[in-house]
């Protein structure tokens, strides 16, 4: 065997020689400035940026030393560099953005200006609006910039506008359970520091010429502005669903696409056509690009006396851009726009505009622009699609076949042609779908099963009727000629629509649910390698990727958790098998559905009504933490109603008390009290192990040593999953565990004292 190793590893050295004569090191660069800004975002507390300067100075120093004379010391440096300057650029970013997160739900008063706007077609508006004033109460760190949902108003609001109204308020939602994905950490960087809805329609108020928008900010409104009258003008020309997805494939504006399409095109695997992403972008370019070539050929003088190429490439890349400021600057868009305009721009410079390197560059700047976005299932999934078609693209235009003696005959080239598309289409699904598998699973614990047919019937409307009509009615429009163009686009999108509704009754999605933690990385290893590497040292990323597929089917994955509780506390379930039970009749599908998928549990146990004599006492109203207190006889009746209701209940089902409380017993004899309302609390914790609650309190412990969960527990924690092991034990895991970086710290912020946790002097309206 020592032999055997000592005559491979020279062919080892030769197959590394020729990966870097090759120019991969360059293609691994955006990996490794990722991966130190991934690393950054997964730190507990901020690096000290003076370590980071330390190490950076330490690297380029060995860079200088080892010079030339040492390749592989100055290349391991360089790799080092890159890392440190990813952590770095993550750093930067946070600093950056310095979104304003508030901390707790509140009504009030929102005075301020709206941004953006987005319709829903059922009557609803969904406003970015800048705070400017807050009132009844003055929230102390009110958030900069919101978005409020409204309903009722006879027509919506103009960007730029003033508006006022009573709002409902709440902070960005964490993880839905531990370790998905947390959408606080996206809306931090999105500049977006709470969510909520007016009561009632808002109303406008004079506008306030102190605080007008600066020359770029009023940029950037116009171009909204004018992305919303491209968006009103084709839902006037096609109404219903079909003017709202040809309006979301040219301003992305996708919430007036009902709920049932949108669930339609998710389930059969359509739902990128709806995005603005690169298959919007390449298709416009492309159609651009192409058909200016092919009519500058039409001129031969003109052909042979200037570049129609560059020329192309060129008003291509002019409307590529036009295409992009009018999108809405989606992270989707961005990163098509700059990977789109990269490749133009290499045609320009007589460069392979379809090529490894130009994705790894795109990446570097998207990466340097926005480190965050590393973390987004949609940059990873369209960077793997990406790498996967080029890589497939070279081995499509190599393929031996194509010069095979029989397909030169002329009788045969409509068959080529013909073949050539649809195979090209079945290849590029079938390359798209299992590139993009890997973090579906993982972000989304989902497969579609039938995204390949859907592409395949869907894909050839959407090249050759819908996108080629929708340039044309763009540019028709300001002649005021677009109508017709837009109504063959939408034949085309009613038929990709009915496509999309048939496939998805087909059913085909498989919950996949959660995968071990190690295997994510693993695997994108093997996958990266699988790609970018050029020799046979590529089989090593194949087998990497298969070796972990393989222990995640034959290694027995961590016991699941036996209940899980949203971070408000208002929802909790226990798991068994595919069964996911309940305290809510209609749990809110949006962490419901996160649950189901992510716990493979597709069955939903709604709670039983309790049958007993007991009435629970009318709540009475305070301020928020506090509760009104049970006299004897009614803390004893409830007791006893509780213990009854315990006693009688079936196993791993909840049964609830309106008004009051819902209870439960598990199969291993842990008994669950769920809270409505706090006063039964001390029942609840003398006749239970586990009690949780949504009000805030100010205490955190049952006097029995029942664990006990509260909205202010919860608010530090996050969701929560609970186990009981085989000593009878409960293990919680948490969401957060400290609350160090940005887009956590306004959880440890308590509006009472004006305070964060572990801060002795107040902190002041301006702090962050």
């Amino acid at each position: 065997m020592l032999a055997s190793g000592r005559q491979l590893w020279p062919h080892v050295r030769t197959a590394v020689a020729q990966e870097v004569d090759h120019g991969r090191l360059f293609l691994a660069s955006p990996l490794l400035f990722g991966g130190g800004a991934v690393a950054w975002f997964q730190f507990d507390a901020d690096p000290s940026l003076f370590r980071l300067a330390a190490w950076a100075v330490v690297l380029a120093i060995a860079i200088l030393a080892a010079g030339y004379a040492r390749p592989l010391v100055r290349k391991a440096a360089l790799a080092g560099l890159l890392v440190v300057a990813g952590m770095v650029s993550a750093q930067l970013e946070t600093w950056r953005a310095g979104t304003i997160m508030l901390d707790s739900p509140v009504t009030t008063t929102v005075n301020g200006r709206v941004e953006r706007r987005e319709g829903d077609g059922e009557g609803r508006w969904r406003y970015v609006v800048a705070v400017v004033a807050t009132q009844e109460p003055e929230i102390r760190r009110a958030p900069e910039r919101v978005t409020i949902v409204a309903r009722g108003a006879k027509a919506p609001f103009e960007i730029g506008q003033w508006i006022s109204g009573r709002a409902r308020l709440v902070s960005p939602s964490g993880p839905a359970l531990p370790g998905l994905d947390d959408f606080a950490f996206s809306t931090y960087f999105d500049g977006i520091g709470a969510n909520g809805f007016f009561y009632g329609a808002p109303t406008a108020i004079p506008s306030r010429d102190s605080v007008a928008p600066i020359v770029r900010q009023g940029v950037i409104e116009g171009l909204y502005r004018l992305r919303s009258d491209i968006g009103d003008r084709i839902r006037s020309i096609l109404p219903g669903d079909t003017g709202a997805f040809a309006a979301s494939l040219v301003t992305d504006e996708r919430r007036a696409i009902s709920r049932e399409t949108t669930d339609a095109l998710r389930q059969s695997g359509l739902a990128h056509i709806v995005a603005i992403s690169g298959l919007n972008m390449a298709l416009s370019a492309g159609i651009f690009f192409v058909g200016l070539r092919k009519l500058l050929s039409l001129f031969p003088a003109l052909a042979q006396a200037y570049p129609t190429k560059k020329i192309a490439a060129a008003f291509a890349l002019f409307g590529l851009t036009a295409y992009y400021m009018i999108s809405g600057f989606a992270v989707s868009a961005e990163r098509a726009y700059i990977m789109m305009a990269i490749m133009l721009t290499a045609v320009l410079f007589d460069r392979p505009s379809i090529s490894l390197r130009n994705i790894a560059l795109s990446a570097l700047v998207i990466i340097a622009l926005s480190p965050s976005e590393a973390l987004g299932p949609s940059f990873q999934m369209s960077f793997a699609a990406t790498l996967a078609l080029v890589a497939g693209y070279g081995l499509w235009i190599g393929r031996p076949m194509r010069d095979h003696p029989f397909l030169q005959v002329p009788a045969m080239k409509p068959v080529v042609v013909i073949g050539g598309f649809f195979g090209g289409i079945v290849l590029t699904s079938m390359i798209g779908g299992f590139s993009t598998a890997l973090f579906s699973i993982e972000h989304f614990h989902r497969m579609s099963g039938y995204g390949l047919p859907a592409n395949l019937m869907a894909m050839p409307i959407i090249s050759f009727v819908v996108m080629p009509m929708g340039m044309l009615a763009m540019i028709l429009t300001p002649l005021g000629l677009d109508v017709l163009p837009w109504k063959v686009a939408g034949l085309g999108l009613d038929v990709v629509i009915e496509i999309a509704r048939m496939v998805s009754s087909w059913g085909g999605n498989v919950d996949i649910g959660r995968l071990p933690v190690w295997y994510f990385p693993v695997a994108v290893l093997g996958f990266l390698l699988m790609l970018l590497l050029h020799t046979r040292l590529r089989h090593l990323g194949t087998l990497i990727f298969g070796l972990a597929t393989l222990a995640v089917l034959v290694i027995s994955s961590a016991p699941p958790p036996d209940v899980v509780i949203a971070e408000d506390g208002s929802l909790v379930a226990i798991l068994r098998d595919d069964h996911l039970a309940s305290n809510r009749a209609r749990p809110p599908d949006f962490i419901f559905g996160q649950w189901q998928r992510a716990l493979a549990a597709e069955i939903h146990d709604p709670p039983e009504a309790l049958k007993s004599d007991y009435r629970p006492k009318p709540r009475t109203s305070g301020r928020p933490g506090e509760r009104h207190k049970l006299d004897f006889t009614e803390r004893r009746d409830a007791t006893k109603a509780m213990r009854a209701s315990l006693a009688s209940a079936s196993e791993n089902r909840f049964f609830c008390l309106k008004g009051a409380w819902c209870s439960a017993i598990l199969d291993n004899g842990y008994r669950i009290t769920a809270l409505e309302d706090a006063a039964y609390l001390g029942p609840a914790c003398d006749t239970s192990d586990i009690v949780i609650t949504p009000v805030r309190l100010r205490f955190g412990e049952c006097r029995s040593g029942a664990l006990l969960f509260t909205g202010e527990t919860l608010r530090r924690s996050g969701a929560i999953e609970i186990r009981i092991d085989e000593q009878g034990a409960p293990v919680v895991t948490k969401s957060y565990d400290r609350l160090d970086r940005l887009w956590l710290r306004h959880r440890a912020y308590d509006w009472r004292s004006g305070q964060f946790s572990g801060e002795t002097s107040p902190v002041s309206d301006s702090d962050g």
